[in-house]
């Protein structure tokens, strides 16, 4: 797109709160403890980081640094929510961390401007959470 910078900040930015959300929104409604705000706030601190490295520091930030960085970083917040379940052997939380993780990647290419692989991904994660638990 060839907008106004400032415009396109905001245009990404407001997009990657929208994905958050809509991801965020159906891991609420499913009970789980990250939910819309949860999202939201990952999805928009990636996308934040992503556009505070493209236009923020005049080109001499190498911005796939940022990449590895909010990989690394969602990977903690991604690790609190696995807890142990009761029994030894029961791990709760991964479809969680899992969601928090991919969230994190729709921000940072709703930041870059990769507008429609994020409505895209965000789509897909969306139908793969609402597809049924398969128990053997």
């Amino acid at each position: 797109m060839n907008l106004n910078p400032l415009l396109e900040m905001v245009l990404r930015f407001l997009l990657a709160v929208a994905l958050g959300a809509g991801i965020g929104f159906q891991r609420e409604r499913a009970g789980k403890a990250a939910g819309v705000r949860t999202h939201i706030l990952v999805s928009a601190g990636a996308a934040l980081f992503t556009l505070a490295s493209i236009y923020g520091f005049g080109g001499v930030v190498d911005i796939s640094r940022v990449a590895a960085g909010v990989v690394v970083g969602i990977g903690f917040i991604g690790a609190g929510v696995i807890l142990r379940g009761q029994r030894e052997a029961e791990v709760a939380g991964l479809t969680t961390a899992a969601t928090i993780w991919v969230t994190a990647a729709i921000g940072l290419a709703a930041g870059a401007g990769m507008y429609l692989i994020s409505v895209i991904a965000t789509a897909i994660i969306t139908g793969i959470l609402l597809l049924p638990k398969i128990r053997g």
